[in-house]
């Protein structure tokens, strides 16, 4: 559970006060070469963007794909009066600095991951400086990384947002088990780093729901009188009070280094509601009942949000493509519908789709043709099984093997009753010329009078 002083409904006003945050003190900072002051970064060159769809775009139109590096998109954004402090939340998933190229499963390069070392440090900073700008002063940012940078990018995100903003490492179960030879652990983890722009943020606290089996082993006790379910919890917290909670109650003070939990009039009151257990010994603990609880909040270390690893995941085929049932659980929690969600690498689109189920709107950017292609695909007919691609029918496995990103008739057929359309955003680009942008334009375009009708 985040700390500080969450809020379940937004504040609707969304101007943006924060300024530039060089001058705020921080214990430990990064210092390698190349690294510009944090005004520097805010007065870099903004892109300028012509619409490749639709041929005419809305003066204000909400959701929006770029297909650019994204630092200028985030720059240009900044001279946006309607996304400039109005961005609820974002989620980057950025390259991890692996050294690697990475292909979708039709075995084109999706994106390069060849930044490094300090280069890679400055590089994410820069974003991370204009990204905090364009935050909403009750907004979030997840940060998704593994361990080869998480370090390093928690040290640049104290410096950038402040320490003090700093709510959570989220741990998440990437993979099943690996069967390592080398002499190591098995890595099946990377880290989603959570930090608000200030300590008054959106939250919407996220529940896991009781298990039969749960329940039983946690609430092990049954009121005599009511028949319901419960369980005892301490009365007393850590630390020493010279109020009302430090002093007796019932003749009891509260154990040394600690205090009631509420004032001895507070308990009294619930003492005569039945809502106290008291032990043989005579020490009293606080009855909680299973029927008023929710579920189980959910804490900082994600097992069920695996990538894709069996064949009945339903998936774009994007490299390092993330579970879409992950992205909810982030909007979910850090934004309302009618929000603003900003993913400037949105990849496949995992983030923008998930945006869209939830009602909120979104602005996605990624430099990569192919992304951009795979996104107007999920787009237009939503993901397929893994399956698919995997185990091949003997029909399929004596024909030549033809892995068309856009599907065939017979594919959009069957797709047809299981995914909505999403056809309400305009595509920008940095020049109207480039030819594998035009081709993918092309082919969304004759998407569109089976999406719209």
């Amino acid at each position: 559970m985040a700390t500080g002083i969450p809020r379940k409904r937004p504040n609707r006003d969304r101007g943006s006060s924060a300024q530039p945050r060089s001058d705020r003190p921080v214990d430990v900072v990064l210092s390698y070469p190349g690294k510009l002051s944090e005004a520097e970064v805010l007065q870099g060159r903004e892109g300028t963007f012509v619409s490749l769809w639709p041929e005419v775009v809305e003066e204000r139109v909400t959701n929006r794909l770029y297909c650019s590096d994204n630092l200028p998109v985030l720059l240009s954004l900044l001279n946006d009066k309607a996304v400039r402090g109005n961005v609820r939340l974002v989620y980057i998933d950025p390259p991890f600095s692996t050294g690697s190229i990475f292909q979708s499963r039709s075995q084109v390069d999706a994106y390069t991951d060849l930044v490094s070392g300090a280069d890679f440090i400055e590089h994410l900073r820069r974003r991370l400086i204009v990204l905090r700008e364009l935050l909403a002063n009750d907004g979030s940012i997840y940060v998704h990384l593994d361990d080869n940078m998480v370090a390093q990018i928690k040290i640049v995100m104290d410096e950038v947002f402040g320490s003090d903003q700093f709510r959570n490492l989220i741990t998440r179960k990437k993979c099943n088990p690996k069967n390592y030879t080398r002499k190591a652990f098995g890595n099946v983890s990377d880290f989603i780093l959570f930090y608000t722009k200030s300590d008054d943020y959106v939250w919407s606290r996220p529940i896991e729901p009781w298990t039969e089996e749960r329940a039983l082993k946690e609430y092990e006790y049954i009121d005599r009188e009511t028949g319901r379910r419960f369980k005892k919890v301490p009365v007393h917290a850590p630390g020493v009070r010279n109020g009302a909670t430090g002093k007796l109650w019932r003749g009891k003070l509260p154990p040394p280094g600690k205090h009631w939990q509420y004032t001895p009039a507070n308990l009294d009151e619930m003492d005569s509601r039945g809502e106290i257990f008291w032990s043989s010994n005579g020490n009293p603990r606080r009855k909680v009942y299973l029927d008023q609880s929710e579920g189980v909040g959910v804490q900082d270390m994600w097992l069920a949000f695996r990538d894709a690893h069996n064949q009945n995941v339903r998936v774009t085929g994007y490299p390092t493509e993330k579970n879409q049932d992950l992205l909810k659980r982030i909007i979910l929690a850090s934004s309302a519908k009618g929000d603003l969600v900003l993913d400037c690498f949105s990849g496949s689109g995992t983030t923008l789709a998930a945006a869209e189920e939830l009602g909120r709107n979104w602005i996605g950017v990624d430099s990569s043709v192919e992304a951009i292609r795979t996104t107007l695909n999920r787009f237009a007919y939503g993901r397929a099984p893994m399956g698919d691609f995997v185990a091949k029918s003997p029909v399929e496995k004596s024909a030549p093997a033809t892995l068309s990103l856009f599907p065939t008739e017979t594919d959009r057929a069957k797709k047809r009753n299981s995914h909505t359309p999403i056809s309400d955003f305009a595509l920008f680009g940095t020049s109207p010329r480039n030819p594998e942008l035009t081709k993918a334009v092309r082919r969304w375009n004759r998407t569109l009078p089976k999406t719209q009708g």
